[in-house]
């Protein structure tokens, strides 16, 4: 089925960022592409048309990586919405870092994502593998560290969890759930924190596991695609099927 998947990968900035001088995004999408898992990798950002994700774009991506950190405010309320319908219909997000306080991981998961404690400061993170038999985790060792992170800390204002797949702990005593995983509608969702601009944390071989892994589950499966109406809510919660 791999190879039937084409992956997106957003980022807020088209431009070098801390430790990624061709750009985050680019550099996400390269060791995807290497993987040689999936048919087709693209990396877009906000800069571009219609903010990178316009139709063609989203109705050509099964698994739409996320990353943003500074600049939610300037996605537009339209972008949001296009993004939250192909979930809906079956597309697969993964949600990377600071995403958590963007617009679309905010509509679809009902709270205030954003709510979180956080220092920045360098710190070592460990990150324990809690959920053994679940493909996101297949081939990660039961516990890795990432020498200098950013610290994301509990009380993270998310609704529970479906499934619970890694729990972080920083040097300063904080814990954190920093893989998690959601359904919204028919889309999957993964939501997953390490990664910090300033630090090469998309460069290590565990992270990059998770992130195949991520997109070979998040993937849409090959039923029929739910239809949803762009011009209005379908009457009486009937849909229509594509066969």
């Amino acid at each position: 089925m791999e190879k039937s998947i084409n992956v997106t990968v957003w980022c807020e900035t088209g431009d070098a960022l801390g430790a990624y001088p061709q750009g985050l995004h680019n550099a996400i999408a390269e060791f995807l592409s290497n993987s040689n898992n999936f048919k087709t990798v693209r990396a877009v950002s906000l800069e571009q048309p219609e903010q990178g994700m316009s139709e063609e774009i989203l109705r050509n991506t099964d698994v739409l990586l996320w990353w943003g950190h500074c600049f939610h405010h300037l996605v537009s309320e339209e972008t949001a919405e296009r993004v939250h319908k192909r979930v809906l219909s079956g597309m697969g997000l993964i949600v990377l870092h600071s995403g958590h306080a963007s617009k679309i991981f905010q509509r679809l998961l009902g709270t205030e994502t954003n709510k979180l404690r956080w220092r920045e400061i360098g710190e070592r993170e460990r990150v324990w593998k809690i959920a053994h038999h679940h493909p996101i985790t297949e081939g990660v060792p039961e516990y890795f560290d990432i020498p200098k992170s950013e610290m994301y800390g509990e009380f993270f204002h998310i609704p529970a969890p479906e499934e619970l797949l890694f729990i972080s702990w920083y040097e300063g005593g904080e814990v954190f759930r920093s893989g998690c995983t959601f359904t919204r509608g028919g889309g999957k969702i993964f939501f997953f924190s390490p990664g910090h601009e300033s630090y090469p944390i998309y460069y290590m071989p565990e992270i990059q596991r998770i992130l195949v892994n991520a997109a070979k589950w998040a993937a849409p499966p090959g039923f029929p695609e739910i239809l949803y109406d762009e011009q209005k809510t379908p009457p009486e919660g009937k849909y229509g099927f594509r066969v």
